[in-house]
C-alpha cells in the first residue's frame, strides 16, 4: 500500500485545487475578430449588416477609445494574460523566434491564462478557433505541446493552431490535442459556421450533465484575416454595394460615427488613398468585389453569434452571460494598392524578388471570395474598415491600434436611464482579461509576475468614472507609439532606417483624435519628456531589441534544423503541418523519391499544397503527372509511365533545383537518383513557394484539404492513390541563394552555460 500510494504521488500531476464556482456566477463569451476595423461593425458607423452586435452595443456598451496591439498574437497574449505583450514573450507574431526575452513566442508556464483562472474557480472552459500563441516550431504533431490551449486552461479546443486558414478547406484543424484529418470537406463546409456548431455541441454537452456550471468561452474568429472568403449567398446579399466606391463608403461611416456620438462633429478624418474617380472602370469593378467578400465575411460572423445568442436564450442563460466581442488589430492593407487574387505570393516580403515576381495572378473576378482564390482587398478598403483613422494594421497610429469593443451584460450591468452606453475611456487590451474576471469574481491564479491589466469595470458603471489607465506604450516592427492622457508621440518607422528622436510625432488626441496635426515642432520638451517614458516602458517590458530592420524575423535558433532532416511519408500518416513541411521544402533545393507499384492504381501519390499555390504528383490513365500551382497559375508536365508500369515496386524521384531568382527547375526521373538519362519529364521553371506557401502541408496518397489542381478535384476530389504506395521520402537540399536565414546555434550556447 506504501509503494502504490508512492507511485501514484509520483505519477499524478499537482494540478490546482478547483473551488466551486460561485452560486450565480455569469458565464462569460469573449467573441475576437482577426484584422476587423474599427468602422466594420454597424455600431461603430458600417453599413455590413451586423445586428447580432448591434443589439449587444444597444443594451450593452461600445469602447470609442479601446486599444489593441498592431498584429494579432501580442494582442491575443495580452488579452489572456493581463502582461503587455512583450512582457508575455510576444513583440510580434509567432513566426519570428530570435530567442529574445520579449520574442520567446511562448506564454510562461508561471503566466496564468484567464482560462487557468477560471478553471480554478469552477468553470467549464472552452475554445474555438485561432490560437496563434505557440511557436511555428511547436505546432506539429511531435513537438512539446505545453503551449497548446488544453495545457493553458482550455478543457476543449477546436480550431487552427495556425494565424489563418482558409474558410472553405482549413489547412489543418485540431481537436483538443490531436489533427483532425478530413479526406474531403463538403462542398456547403465554411469555417465560421463549423466553429460555431463546435461551440454550441461544447456548451450542450455540459449542459447535458451540468445544469448550473458556468463557462468561459473563447471564440477566436478565423474571419476577416486572409484570405478573405465567403458564401455565395452572402456576397449576392452585397452585389452592388460598393461600386460608388471608397470614398463614399468611408464619409458614411464617419457620419454615422457623428451621428450616434462616437465623435464630435469637429473631428475631421484622416485622408483616404487614390481617389476612387481616378481609377479605371476595369479596377473599380474589381476593386468592388473585393469589398462586397469581406462584408459578406463579416456578415456571416454576425450571423453565427445571433445562432450563439439563440442557444443562450433558449438555455435561459442569456442574461447572465458577459459577452463581449472585439478585433484583435485594425483592418489590414497587406493586400497593397489593387488588392490580389495571389494572397501568399503578395505575401512575400523577401528582398531581392525579380523583376517579374506576379503578386496577382489574373482570374474571373467572379472567383473571389470563393475556394478557388487566395485574396485580400485592397488598402483603399483597409482605410475604410480603419475610419476615421490613419493607416492600418502593422502601424502604431490609431488606424493599426484602436479598434472596437463591445461589452454585454443584461443581469449584472443594466444601463442606466439617459445612459447611451458610449464609452470615450481610454483602455487597452491587457484590461479587458482583468476586468473579465473582476465582474464574474474570479480570483486570478497564483502568479510571480504581476499584470499590467487594470480592471475597467467602474467605467462599465459609471459612464463619468475616470479611466483606469492613463499610460501605455506600443511597439511593434521599429514602429512606437506612448500615450499619456490626452498626449500621444507616435512613429511611421521604415525599415532600414535609424532610431532617433526626430521620428517621433506628437498629437493631442482629445482634439485630433485622427493624428493630423504634428505638435512635435511646437513643444519638443514634452516629446522628449514622453520619449524618455517610452524608453523606460520599453526596458521595462523587455521590447528591446527593437525589429524595424527584419533581422529579427531571419534569425532561426539552430533546434529547428531537426526539422529539416529527410523523413519518409507513409499512406495514413496525417498530413503533415505547415511549418514541419515548410522546413523540408522553403528556400532551397530537395528531392522526394515515391516508392510505389507505378501499374497498379490511379491517384495521388503525394500533394503538398493548395489553391494558394503547391504541387502534386499523380497517376492517371497510365501517364504519370506533375501539377505545380503558382500562386493561382496552372502548370502541369506528364510522361508515360512506360517501363514503370510493369516493373512491380520501384521508384520515382521528382527534383526540384532551387535557381537563381527564386526559381525551381523541377524534373522527374525513373529511379531514386537522376542519372545520365533523360528524364521523364521536365517543367519549365517555375517560381518557388514562399510566403507561407504552400499552406496546407505534406499529404501522401491522396490530396488532403485544399486542393493543388482545382479541375482534377472536381473530377476525383482528394483522389486517393488506388494502387500500392509503399512511401514518399524528402530529402532537402542546398539552401536557395536568396535565403536569407541566419542560424542561431541554441544548443551550443546552453552548452557553454553549463560548462
Amino acid at each position: 500500500a506504501g509503494v502504490a500510494a508512492e507511485v501514484a504521488s509520483a505519477s499524478t500531476p499537482a494540478w490546482p485545487p478547483r473551488r466551486r464556482a460561485r452560486e450565480g456566477a455569469p458565464n462569460v463569451v469573449v467573441v475576437l475578430l482577426d484584422d476587423l476595423g474599427f468602422s466594420d461593425l454597424s455600431p461603430f458607423g458600417s453599413e455590413i449588416a451586423t445586428p447580432a452586435v448591434q443589439e449587444l452595443a444597444e443594451t450593452g456598451y461600445r469602447f470609442t477609445n479601446y486599444h489593441s496591439t498592431p498584429v494579432c498574437s501580442p494582442a491575443r497574449a495580452a488579452l489572456l494574460t493581463g502582461l503587455n505583450p512583450h512582457r508575455a514573450g510576444f513583440a510580434s507574431v509567432v513566426h519570428a523566434d530570435p530567442g529574445f526575452p520579449g520574442y520567446v513566442m511562448e506564454i510562461a508556464e508561471d503566466v496564468p491564462t484567464i482560462a487557468q483562472s477560471f478553471r480554478e474557480s469552477g468553470y467549464a472552459t472552452f475554445m474555438v478557433g485561432k490560437w496563434h500563441l505557440t511557436t511555428e516550431s511547436k505546432m506539429n504533431d511531435g513537438a512539446d505541446k505545453s503551449s497548446w490551449p488544453l495545457q493553458r486552461g482550455f478543457d476543449r479546443y477546436y480550431g487552427s493552431m495556425d494565424g489563418f486558414t482558409t474558410l472553405f478547406h482549413p489547412h489543418r484543424l485540431v481537436s483538443d490535442n490531436s489533427p483532425v484529418t478530413v479526406d474531403d470537406y463538403p462542398d456547403d463546409y465554411y469555417l465560421t459556421d463549423d466553429l460555431t456548431d463546435r461551440a454550441l455541441g461544447m456548451v450542450r454537452a455540459l449542459r447535458a450533465n451540468d445544469a448550473d456550471k458556468p463557462f468561459f468561452l473563447y471564440f477566436a474568429h478565423h474571419a476577416v484575416h486572409g484570405p478573405i472568403q465567403a458564401k455565395r449567398q452572402d456576397i449576392e446579399k452585397y452585389r452592388g454595394a460598393y461600386e460608388r466606391g471608397w470614398d463614399h463608403v468611408r464619409s458614411e461611416r464617419f457620419a454615422r460615427q457623428v451621428h450616434d456620438g462616437l465623435f464630435p462633429a469637429a473631428t475631421e478624418p484622416a485622408p483616404g488613398d487614390t481617389p476612387w474617380d481616378d481609377l479605371t472602370d476595369a479596377q473599380r469593378d474589381l476593386f468592388a468585389r473585393y469589398m462586397e467578400v469581406y462584408a459578406a465575411a463579416v456578415d456571416n460572423v454576425d450571423q453565427n453569434l445571433a445562432h450563439l445568442l439563440d442557444e443562450l436564450r433558449e438555455l435561459g442563460e442569456y442574461e447572465n452571460t458577459i459577452v463581449v466581442v472585439a478585433s484583435d488589430n485594425g483592418g489590414t492593407g497587406e493586400g497593397g494598392p489593387e488588392g490580389t487574387r495571389s494572397y501568399f505570393s503578395q505575401f512575400v516580403q523577401l528582398a531581392g524578388l525579380p523583376a517579374d515576381w506576379e503578386r496577382d495572378v489574373d482570374r474571373d473576378p467572379d472567383l473571389i471570395g470563393g475556394p478557388r482564390v487566395h485574396a485580400h482587398y485592397p488598402a483603399g478598403w483597409a482605410r475604410v474598415s480603419n475610419t476615421p483613422f490613419r493607416l492600418y494594421k502593422g502601424s502604431t497610429y490609431e488606424g493599426g491600434i484602436r479598434v472596437p469593443l463591445v461589452v454585454s451584460w443584461p443581469a449584472g450591468l443594466p444601463r442606466a436611464d439617459g445612459d447611451d452606453g458610449i464609452r470615450p475611456q481610454y483602455a487597452y487590451v491587457t484590461d479587458l482579461g482583468q476586468t473579465l474576471l473582476e465582474l464574474a469574481g474570479v480570483p486570478r491564479a497564483a502568479s510571480p509576475h504581476e499584470v499590467d491589466g487594470r480592471p475597467f469595470a467602474s467605467v462599465l458603471r459609471d459612464a463619468s468614472s475616470v479611466p483606469a489607465r492613463t499610460t501605455q506604450y506600443s511597439e511593434f516592427a521599429g514602429n512606437r507609439a506612448y500615450s499619456r492622457g490626452p498626449w500621444k508621440i507616435v512613429t511611421a518607422h521604415r525599415w532600414g532606417d535609424a532610431y532617433d528622436d526626430a521620428e517621433w510625432r506628437l498629437y493631442d488626441t482629445s482634439s485630433d483624435p485622427t493624428e493630423l496635426v504634428d505638435l512635435a515642432a511646437e513643444d519638443p520638451e514634452l516629446v522628449a519628456e514622453l520619449a524618455e517614458e517610452w524608453r523606460r516602458a520599453a526596458w521595462w517590458n523587455a521590447v528591446f531589441p527593437l525589429g524595424g530592420d527584419g533581422s529579427l524575423f531571419t534569425r532561426r535558433r539552430s533546434t529547428e534544423l531537426a526539422l529539416e532532416r529527410p523523413v519518409t511519408l507513409y499512406p495514413g500518416t496525417a498530413t503533415l503541418e505547415r511549418f514541419r513541411s515548410a522546413k523540408l521544402t522553403k528556400l532551397r533545393s530537395f528531392d522526394i523519391v515515391v516508392r510505389a507499384d507505378f501499374g497498379s492504381g490511379d491517384g495521388v501519390l503525394v500533394a503538398h499544397g493548395d489553391q494558394g499555390g503547391g504541387y502534386a504528383l499523380s497517376v492517371r490513365d497510365h501517364m504519370l503527372e506533375l501539377a505545380y500551382n503558382e500562386y493561382g497559375r496552372m502548370h502541369h508536365a506528364s510522361a508515360p509511365l512506360g517501363p514503370l508500369e510493369t516493373a512491380g515496386e520501384s521508384e520515382v524521384l521528382l527534383r526540384f533545383v532551387a535557381e537563381p531568382g527564386l526559381r525551381w527547375r523541377v524534373s522527374a526521373w525513373a529511379g531514386p537518383t537522376a542519372d545520365d538519362a533523360s528524364p521523364l519529364f521536365e517543367l519549365e521553371p517555375v517560381l518557388q513557394l514562399l510566403g507561407m506557401a504552400p499552406f496546407t502541408g505534406i499529404s501522401v496518397g491522396l490530396d488532403r484539404g485544399g486542393p493543388v489542381d482545382w479541375d482534377r478535384h472536381l473530377l476525383r476530389r482528394s483522389d486517393p492513390f488506388q494502387g500500392a504506395l509503399r512511401w514518399v521520402r524528402y530529402v532537402p537540399g542546398e539552401r536557395a541563394p536568396e535565403n536569407p536565414e541566419v542560424i542561431i546555434p541554441v544548443e551550443a550556447a546552453v552548452a557553454r552555460i553549463y560548462e
